[in-house]
């Protein structure tokens, strides 16, 4: 098995630019129903993931901020509670495994943290527990 053997791939996957505004990613998280999602810059490089916790805390520290104006804030501006770490495509298997065990799912990344797609933590599961016999 390898870390490919696992990968739902960057079209599939829901994702947002670091540019893009916090009306924009609370719009993705709602669309697709995730409670967070990989953010990447606008050379495509992995840099985070944003979470609906982190949308919540932007707003309440953030004197005026309401749901009418929030076109006018970056997602690079909010800071990021969460820390998904990524793995290289060509990453060993249990380094992988390792770093599901505490994420919902694990970003990956080819050269220069280039973001292709992410690890369902679900997805391994799955496959553990169609392959594992007695």
């Amino acid at each position: 098995m390898q870390i490919s053997d696992f990968l739902f791939p960057k079209d599939k996957v829901a994702y947002i630019i670091s540019s893009a505004t916090m009306q924009e990613a609370l719009d993705k998280l709602e669309q697709s129903q995730y409670t967070a999602i990989p953010v990447i810059d606008g050379e495509g490089k992995y840099i985070g993931t944003l979470s609906e916790g982190d949308l919540f805390w932007k707003m309440k520290n953030t004197p005026g901020l309401s749901f009418q104006n929030m076109d006018t804030i970056k997602v690079h501006e909010i800071k990021r509670r969460i820390h998904n770490e990524c793995v290289p495509i060509n990453a060993h298997l249990d380094d992988m495994l390792h770093l599901a065990a505490d994420q919902n799912f694990v970003p990956v990344v080819e050269d220069n943290r280039i973001f292709i797609g992410i690890i369902r933590r679900k997805d391994i599961i799955e496959y553990y527990t169609n392959n594992i016999t007695d």
